[in-house]
């Protein structure tokens, strides 16, 4: 009698970063261009989920230490004026791994409205499905 065979299903991983703060020169108003502020930045990246932990191999996996290096190279890179490009940034930077198959990016200001634990946006990007066109020549 053959052995029963483990089946792939088509499931997925969810790789996280939870209430990242970071000081960073974010903002439109002449205060918040020359000091820095608070953000506090949560991220969830979707993958599939083969691979990495099926051979507990840490080179075939998408990190979230990955994630982390990113996050803090695109705040040192200089002043942003919205919370919404620092979103759109971050979620480009994850997806330029193409394992990524989405990513949700919150990036909150906890210090600007005192009545309020944090203002800012959340977003939702997906990896481009890229395909071959037949030539049609």
């Amino acid at each position: 009698m053959n052995a029963p065979q483990r089946l792939q299903c088509g499931t997925s991983r969810r790789i996280f970063v939870r209430d990242l703060i970071i000081p960073a020169m974010i903002g439109v108003y002449d205060h918040e261009k020359n000091a820095h502020q608070l953000v506090c930045i949560n991220v969830d990246l979707t993958t599939d989920d083969k691979g990495a932990a099926l051979i507990d191999d840490f080179n075939n996996t998408v990190s979230y230490e990955t994630a982390v290096n990113g996050i803090k190279k695109i705040i040192a890179a200089g002043h942003i004026n919205l919370v919404e490009t620092l979103a759109d940034k971050i979620a480009e930077f994850c997806l330029a791994d193409a394992r990524v198959h989405s990513v949700k990016v919150k990036v909150e200001k906890p210090d600007i409205v005192p009545e309020a634990a944090g203002v800012g946006v959340e977003i939702e990007r997906y990896q481009m499905l890229r395909v071959d066109l037949p030539d049609a020549g």
